[in-house]
């Protein structure tokens, strides 16, 4: 059932219902196990006080894509490329290769109003705010709610994250980049 609210805002009390009516608690309690045994990642909203109503409920990803492919019975390219996970798991993929680069003591998590500014994932260091949204599009396009989220968060940069071949600048201080940049971020 993890695998079908991949990249999505976790509710226990719906998963417990869909369950058979097992108490939102136990679904809780199931969700830190699997997030213990490192099977998924519960990735919290980033909370700022901004005066706005934001999304509280983490969000949940399998953390290893393959067993997410394997779950939803993907077997090939084809079979992902028409599925409706698709964007998400490329999503769950690359947040995964983000948080792995990051230096300890670095706060990240995503950013979602009730009005519709979102970014997938909020990195702060130092007080510092980075922020990433990832989209599987070679000629990637960003809504009006991640320039408003970028806004309120007063980001220093920003990143698109896309398989292009090339980076490319969108503005002053966002630019659209291939994962495989990732590792040289901290570096730069």
């Amino acid at each position: 059932m993890c695998a079908h609210l991949h990249g999505q805002l976790f509710n226990a009390s719906q998963l417990g219902a869909a369950l058979g009516g097992v108490a939102h608690t136990t679904v809780g309690r199931y969700l830190d196990l699997l997030v213990d045994a490192l099977m998924l990642r519960r990735l919290p909203p980033y909370l700022i006080n901004i005066g706005k109503r934001l999304v509280k409920a983490p969000k949940v990803y399998v953390r290893d894509s393959g067993i997410l492919h394997a779950l939803l019975n993907l077997r090939s390219l084809d079979d992902l490329g028409g599925h409706p996970v698709a964007g998400l798991s490329w999503e769950g993929f690359v947040i995964e290769q983000i948080l792995a680069t990051l230096p300890p003591l670095t706060t990240a998590g995503f950013y979602r109003t009730s009005a519709g500014a979102e970014l997938d994932l909020v990195v702060e260091q130092a007080g510092r705010r980075i922020g990433f949204e990832v989209k599987l599009s070679t000629a990637p396009t960003v809504s009006r709610g991640f320039w408003n989220a970028c806004e309120d968060l007063g980001v220093s940069r920003a990143y698109v994250v896309a398989p292009v071949l090339e980076p490319y600048p969108l503005a002053d201080n966002v630019e659209v980049i291939s994962p495989l940049m990732l590792g040289q971020l901290g570096s730069g």
